[in-house]
């Protein structure tokens, strides 16, 4: 059976005022990978894009080609990270609401709630960060709620919108800091709706949180975005000097090695990406292409060296063989993600690879579905 592969989207790739004042006129996305410096002999930077360029996505026709793609890529629909923060406030919002206004491109997608604020953050030479609050993610109340609600209701609403067991999906970043109220709240409205009910996805990265409680909370799924083997996990003291001590650890290892600290081997941590747990109909796996921090956070960046078209092809094929026995409407997978370049962490071609990413996964998909 052919799944569903869902890839998260950054809908950042053109100029808008906040960016202008922020970070000076004209910064986008693309300036941050265009000045991206190889940090060690071998280093794969900069990452130059081939196929689609330099793009803004401004223009339709480029919207057009990325979801041609992503189909030929075996993608079944992008999930645009959308960002609300509060009181109507939103952040580069004009590249979807041309997307659901304009129909095009004819291509299936999803929201995915990034609810956190944003920070200019300072790299310190000793690792840690100087964060300055740029725009601070607030859920005001209920009348904020009702106004969020009728935005995402437009989309939900949408021929296109990715649905599961009848369901609109509706993934959320941080998913521990929405009020259960505010949760409460858009469930029983999207049922009011005339929908089944809300399909709330959980994305589990919190150390300080277990799967649980997502569902406590009313969360339908959860999906762990790993980036390799991880820290060391649990919430006891014992837990926390752990982690503490395998950061030092890490820190003073890359400085004898003349390497990032956080730097890992695709080749030998891609079946940490999928674990056993995955094949519960309650977690949707994700699948991880490429990942290189660095051109955002520099040296203390964490990056995956020889990630390569054909190990993702074999982590692809693991997460595939975790969903196949999951009830039909739930052979999910997130793909993180199509277009973050700024994190090394894309699908589309470049100098590198050319297609090799998207061929990678399209024969994947193609083996699974004849089986």
């Amino acid at each position: 059976m052919k799944p569903q592969i869902i890839a998260f989207y950054l809908p950042q790739f053109h100029p808008f005022k906040e960016n202008d004042e922020w970070w000076g006129k004209g910064f986008t996305e693309w300036t941050n990978v265009g000045k991206a410096k190889p940090l060690f002999k071998g280093h794969n930077q900069p990452r130059v894009p081939t196929e689609l360029g330099y793009y803004d996505l401004r223009l339709p026709i480029v919207r057009e080609q990325q979801a041609q793609l992503a189909r030929e890529a075996g993608v079944t629909a992008f999930c645009y990270w959308h960002y609300w923060f509060g009181n109507g406030k939103t952040l580069i919002a004009d590249i979807f609401d041309d997307v659901l206004a304009s129909g095009k491109p004819d291509f299936p997608f999803c929201l995915g709630w990034a609810n956190h604020s944003w920070y200019a953050k300072n790299w310190n030479s000793d690792g840690t960060t100087t964060n300055k609050l740029l725009i601070e993610q607030t859920y005001p109340g209920l009348e904020d709620e009702k106004m969020h609600f009728a935005f995402l209701l437009k989309a939900f609403k949408d021929p296109r919108y990715v649905k599961v067991d009848g369901k609109p999906l509706l993934y959320i970043f941080a998913p521990y800091q929405v009020p259960q109220g505010y949760l409460d709240h858009l469930k029983q409205w999207t049922k009011d709706a005339g929908f089944p009910g809300l399909y709330l996805v959980a994305n589990k990265v919190d150390l300080h949180h277990t799967e649980q409680d997502a569902f406590d909370m009313g969360y339908d799924a959860v999906s762990y975005q790993r980036l390799g083997k991880g820290l060391p996990k649990g919430n006891t003291i014992w837990d926390k000097i752990k982690r503490q001590s395998y950061i030092r650890w890490r820190k003073v290892s890359g400085f004898f090695r003349h390497r990032p600290p956080f730097m890992e081997d695709y080749r030998k941590v891609y079946h940490y990406l999928i674990q056993p747990h995955d094949a519960d109909e309650r977690v949707i796996p994700c699948i991880l292409p490429q990942w290189d921090h660095t051109p955002r956070s520099g040296w203390n960046g964490s990056l995956l060296v020889h990630a390569e078209p054909k190990y993702f092809y074999k982590h692809v094929k693991e997460a595939l063989d975790i969903i196949r026995n999951k009830k039909p409407d739930h052979h999910i997978l997130f793909l993180k993600s199509w277009n973050e370049w700024g994190e090394g962490n894309m699908m589309e071609p470049d100098l590198t690879y050319g297609r090799g990413f998207v061929e990678a996964l399209r024969k994947a998909v193609d083996e699974e579905s004849v089986k």
